[in-house]
Order: structure tokens, then C-alpha cells, then sequence
């Protein structure tokens, strides 16, 4: 194997994205090293190359890119989990080695996982932030000031339909973690699930367990209580727009929680004692988050083939690497509906 391969890469901040030449990185103990076959494209990368460092710090020239999926090439050390030749799926720190639009990553072992038996590689690569970022939002542990909402995870022991009978609201139904909320609160047994969305998504939002759909650009507050008569004692918000937060925030019921897929960007004047707002900007490979994260992962493959979960849809840019740069305009000028783009970085030569 050749030791240079092709990198989308970000020369300095707010520099201009070029393909180039970079090493493949070598796996250390405890990791894997992924030839990518499938990478997702998320805001968070345009926002990165917009406004600098969002996430977690950059280090230049960086490669962005944190959802993929792709087959082990090689191992570390240690590693007794999976094996060269496993298709696998993961989500990756922003880093050179490990960021998923060039042709090979590392991954930790631990926070990879196969790919179930029933998806291709551009369905596995939609999964890993999304799903992780609802999943921490719902199930991490409270922590001040970046923590999740502390609920039991339907994928432990007593996990499953605990929260039967509970309503929950989701914001943004249709959005990539809005999809995931919705099915994670199935798994979790709330009823009714409320979501918000473009009508045109009506139909998909219901298929993953939504039973009620609300036009998004309706009054929320009414739109809600003219199906519960009362205000709901949780409500999860997958946009985080400063007023879609403050919607999210006058409709939950006192003794209740908004868990905010963004910090609060909410007038501190209007934030009242007996509501509690908690929001996680998570990875798996981040401290706070990296019990959940190894949990997640153990479970991850099971929870798809099994139908527990479904990923998004995704379509597939052409033009490899080069086709990330106008896929990250798109979703920059909110062209994207519904679906999770997908680049082949393998396409690069």
C-alpha cells in the first residue's frame, strides 16, 4: 500500500478547501486504520471553514469531514474486536488523522462499529454524528454547562419504553438529528411524539415514529396544545435558531426541560427556575462523553438490523472529494431537505 493518499484539505482558518496529497496515517494501539468508502457531510463542516473553530479546536492545515464509513485495513495493537476486512461505521475527531474526507482514517476500536448486514456503506456513513449527537442529548449524563438529560437509554436494562405514556416534542423532525430524537424517543416509549417539519416530509417523519406532524412554520404553542390540551414536560429542539429556542423554551411545562441540540442563545431575562434547558456538543471521543459513546457503539450494529433504527437517506455527490466543496455549499444555503449527502472519497485520484 502506498504510504501518500488524496485529503480535502482546509490549508489555514477560514482557507479554501484543495484536494492534496498526505500521509496515511498509522494506526497506534488501540486503533484502526479505515479506507474511507463513504463520507457524510454535516453543518458543522461549512461552519468550521466559515467561522473557524465551532466544535473543537482546529489544528492547520486540518482535514474536515466526521462521519464515514469504510473497511479495516490494518490494526493496532491490542485490538480483538474487529478484524481487517470488517466493514465498519464511525464518527471522528477533527484531526488529520482521523477525519473522514480523504482516502484512510484511524478510528479507536472502541468507537467503531460494524456495519449492519442490511445497509450499504452511504447509508452506515449518515449514522454516526446524528445519531450520537441525539442520543447524547437524551441519554448523557447531566453535567454543568454540557450535559445531556440524564434519561436511561433504551439500549440498557430497563431502558426500553420506560418513558411510556410521556410526551415529548421534537423541533426540526426531519433534520438528521430530529429523525434520530423521533426514533430514540419511540425506543424510549414516549407517546405522543409531536415533530415539526416541512409538510412535504410529513409522510417519512411519521414512518419513523413520529404520530403527530406539525407544519414548522405554524404557531408552535397552539399547534401543541391543540393536541395534548397541556404543555408537555419535555420538548428536544434539533435546529437551535435563537427563536426557534426561545419557542422550544415557552412551550415546555414548568418542571420541565428543553435539550437543545446548541448552546442557549436565549435572553437570560426570559429564562425562568422551574425549567431546565440542557444541551451536549458531543463526540464519543470527547471526556464527558465517551462512557456513553463506548456503550453506544457496543449496541449500534444491533439497533439497526433489527430495525430498531433506520438511517437516513443519503445522496451520493459525484466527483469524489471535489464534490464535498459544492455539497457543503448546498448545505450552507440550506439546499438540503430530508436527506444526508455523501461524498466517495475512494473517487479521487
Amino acid at each position: 500500500m502506498s504510504t501518500k493518499q488524496k485529503s480535502l484539505v482546509i490549508p489555514q482558518q477560514f482557507g479554501t478547501l484543495a484536494v492534496q496529497d498526505t500521509d496515511i496515517p498509522v494506526p497506534a494501539a488501540g486503533e484502526l486504520l479505515v479506507r474511507v468508502e463513504a463520507a457524510a457531510l454535516n453543518p458543522v463542516d461549512w461552519k468550521i471553514q466559515v467561522y473557524g473553530d465551532v466544535a473543537v479546536p482546529m489544528a492547520y492545515p486540518g482535514v474536515l469531514g466526521t462521519d464515514g464509513s469504510g473497511v479495516v485495513v490494518r490494526v493496532g495493537e491490542g485490538v480483538t474486536s474487529l478484524a481487517v476486512g470488517d466493514r465498519v461505521l464511525f464518527q471522528s475527531s477533527y484531526t488529520k488523522r482521523s477525519a473522514t474526507f480523504q482516502h484512510y482514517c484511524v478510528v479507536p476500536a472502541d468507537l467503531a462499529a460494524k456495519i449492519p448486514s442490511n445497509l450499504s456503506f452511504d447509508e452506515a456513513a449518515t449514522i454516526p454524528l446524528a445519531c450520537f449527537t441525539a442520543a447524547a442529548s437524551l441519554y448523557n449524563d447531566k453535567q454543568p454547562g454540557n450535559g445531556g438529560a440524564g434519561l436511561l437509554p433504551p439500549w440498557k436494562e430497563g431502558g426500553r419504553n420506560k418513558y411510556a405514556g410521556q410526551p415529548i416534542v421534537v423541533i426540526g423532525g426531519a433534520s438528521s438529528v430530529g429523525q434520530y430524537a423521533i426514533q430514540f424517543a419511540k425506543l424510549s416509549g414516549f407517546s405522543p411524539i409531536i415533530a415539526t417539519a416541512s409538510l412535504h416530509n410529513e409522510a417519512y417523519v411519521k414512518s419513523l415514529g413520529a404520530s403527530h406532524v406539525i407544519d414548522r412554520n405554524a404557531v408552535l404553542q397552539d399547534a401543541v396544545l391543540e393536541i395534548l390540551k397541556e404543555a408537555p414536560k419535555f420538548v428536544f429542539d434539533a435546529i437551535g435558531d435563537p427563536d426557534i429556542q426561545l419557542m422550544g423554551y415557552e412551550l415546555v411545562a414548568p418542571g420541565g426541560t428543553l435539550i437543545d441540540a446548541l448552546p442557549c442563545m436565549i435572553d437570560q431575562s426570559k429564562l425562568q427556575s422551574d425549567k431546565e434547558y440542557v444541551f451536549i456538543i458531543a463526540g464519543p471521543f470527547m471526556p464527558h462523553a465517551h462512557a456513553l459513546g463506548v456503550s453506544f457503539y457496543q449496541h449500534l450494529t444491533q439497533l439497526f438490523e433489527s430495525g430498531d433504527l433506520k438511517p437516513s437517506k443519503p445522496e451520493v455527490l459525484p466527483d469524489g472529494l471535489t464534490g464535498v466543496i459544492a455539497g457543503l455549499e448546498k448545505l450552507k444555503n440550506g439546499k438540503v431537505s430530508g436527506v444526508k449527502l455523501v461524498a466517495h472519497p475512494q473517487e479521487t485520484q
